[in-house]
């Protein structure tokens, strides 16, 4: 089968072929040895032709157990031969308590692949691939095999699928009959079946930088704005005589700016209507009754303009309002923690409009202008009825989201179809943040992991804005530090050229499936770290459900089969034919 060595390189080796018929591309990307007395080096047949056979080198066998990476070449007179079961065995890995069926191998048939859970689930996971080609179907397959375990229960297992299209809802709704004592929650948008719970996020655990992205804010000076209006809802929603004091004191401060103010009487009247229009109390509302000496006037009749041009009692309604300042109230503490709705964050973004500082502005008035129409649209829109006003601290909600009616859910399914892409974006922004922030904040480090699978990836972890703004993007973020305390991503994806290189650079375990698009090929060679151009052709003949896997959790990058997966993601191809075939009833 193999002559002598006629050539060694840097990388490879070319050896005689003395297979002279058909049979000789049976031997394509099967793995040979390069035996000598100094020990065994592992490579890969990469090219046949009618005299040679070209071999890459890959790496070794120390005491029986492979190392990759080759620090010394073979001798020119190596003994070449095949893999044995039991070198091979050392690349595919043996079904234990500590590792789980990938799926089989494409190149040594009945040999199954058995990554270690860790060196899988502990890292950062990329799959690729054309749309069609396996992805989801991967995805579904590695979930369920996980959770197949002839060995133990994942019980304690977290994993979080932001799901674009509700394609893993039928993947994954008999989970527990694989085992009584799992559980599958799914979190939507639009419920349809009794056992879907409504998408809800509750508006008290919404930081600052939650609020900027959710209101699209793009440029710094907006920022004190959202942080004021977050403030005011804190304050309001005490509802004590304090919070009632301070909402006076603030209208009371900005009606004197404008009575103060150079502009003309008509102006002034104007602006002190719009103001108690949007930020009203019982002691300041066009009815509220203003008690002179003997008489009594309404607010909005102290401001009738008299023959000489100017409001007929001017002294009355300034005394009024001077009586409801309370300068000491300036230095109210909000609570930690308060309960408000995104309704009561209007009304506060109201308040903060006519704070001192804002007020006048003409620049912050623009900016607060464009805020409070994207609050108001998510007000009037379907949106609102994702945030709630529960008043809730970030152990309990995710106490909450992994609790399926008093069983511990091992996968939440968060289905965001029906959510446009830049609130999609969001969303899954915010979900990442709180459970990356439990996760720092746990006592005991990377106790309870947390499995982030993103599918569509390209559609939330994309280069954008939020470094700019908010000093740091949540993805980037996570991918750095998210290991050390157990936050995985695992992102799904047709158009990797679309991720955010940052991400993408921190991944070290990567399925591809087959991906044709020249520029997305360019972009994993370039991006991809430790990728080969040998890998990349691999996946370019792929059949459906085919993939290369490579990174921490494989000794070789292989080329690996998946089963399909029981039952199967909804993400197969519409069937046209069947919609528009009928039968013609015929005499």
């Amino acid at each position: 089968m193999f002559g002598k060595i006629m050539y060694i390189g840097e990388s490879e080796a070319h050896v005689e072929n003395l297979i002279k018929d058909a049979n000789a591309a049976d031997l394509m990307n099967v793995n040979v040895i390069f035996e000598d007395s100094r020990g065994c080096i592992l490579g890969e047949v990469q090219e046949i032709n009618s005299d040679v056979i070209k071999i890459r080198f890959l790496g070794e066998y120390i005491n029986g157990k492979y190392v990759n990476g080759v620090l010394r070449k073979p001798l020119l007179s190596s003994k070449i031969r095949m893999i044995t079961k039991n070198e091979l065995t050392e690349l595919v890995g043996t079904y234990s308590a500590s590792s789980f069926v990938l799926g089989e191998s494409a190149i040594y048939k009945g040999f199954n692949i058995y990554p270690s859970i860790n060196s899988l689930f502990s890292n950062h996971l990329a799959i690729f691939g054309n749309s069609g080609s396996g992805k989801s179907c991967g995805v579904a397959r590695i979930v369920q095999n996980l959770f197949s375990s002839m060995y133990q229960v994942q019980y304690n297992a977290n994993i979080f699928i932001f799901d674009a299209f509700g394609e893993y809802k039928n993947a994954f709704g008999k989970l527990n009959e694989i085992n009584s004592n799992y559980s599958y929650k799914f979190i939507t948008s639009n419920p349809h079946d009794e056992n879907d719970n409504l998408l809800k996020i509750p508006v008290c655990l919404l930081t600052l930088d939650d609020m900027a992205l959710l209101l699209q804010a793009n440029n710094h000076a907006q920022l004190p704005i959202i942080e004021n209006m977050i403030k005011l809802a804190k304050i309001f929603s005490t509802n004590t005589e304090e919070a009632k004091d301070y909402k006076n004191h603030l209208i009371a401060k900005a009606l004197l700016a404008v009575l103060f103010s150079n502009e003309t009487i008509s102006s002034k009247k104007n602006e002190i209507f719009t103001i108690i229009e949007v930020c009203n109390t019982p002691e300041f509302n066009f009815d509220t009754v203003i008690p002179g000496l003997g008489y009594t006037r309404t607010f909005s009749e102290c401001f009738e303009i008299d023959s000489n041009g100017n409001f007929g009692e001017s002294v009355l309604i300034t005394n009024y309002i001077l009586s409801k300042l309370n300068d000491n109230l300036d230095s109210i503490k909000a609570p930690d923690y308060a309960n408000y709705s995104i309704k009561d964050l209007a009304s506060s973004l109201e308040f903060t409009l006519i704070s001192e500082g804002f007020l006048h502005n003409q620049n912050l008035h623009d900016d607060a202008v464009i805020l409070r129409v994207r609050l108001n649209g998510i007000i009037n829109s379907r949106l609102n009825d994702y945030f709630s006003d529960e008043l809730i601290n970030i152990p309990d909600y995710i106490k909450s989201l992994i609790d399926n009616n008093g069983k511990k859910a091992q996968i939440i399914n968060i289905n965001l179809e029906d959510v446009d892409d830049i609130y999609a974006k969001v969303f899954v922004k915010i979900f990442s943040r709180i459970l990356f922030d439990y996760a720092k904040s746990s006592e005991k480090r990377a106790s309870m992991p947390f499995h982030l699978f993103l599918e569509e990836a390209h559609r939330y972890v994309i280069e954008n804005d939020d470094k700019k703004l908010l000093g740091y993007n949540i993805f980037e973020r996570i991918a750095k530090e998210g290991r050390k305390f157990g936050v995985i991503l695992d992102l799904i994806t047709q158009r990797p050229t679309e991720l955010s290189s940052n991400v993408l650079s921190q991944c070290s375990n990567f399925l591809i499936f087959k991906i044709n698009h020249p520029a997305d090929l360019e972009y994993i060679e370039k991006m991809v770290p430790n990728i080969s151009s040998d890998v990349l052709e691999k996946q370019k003949s792929l059949q459906a459900g085919t993939c290369v896997a490579f990174g921490k959790m494989m000794k070789i990058p292989m080329i690996v089969k998946m089963e399909l997966p029981n039952p199967e993601p909804q993400s197969s191809n519409a069937h046209v034919f069947d919609k528009w075939m009928i039968q013609w009833k015929t005499n």
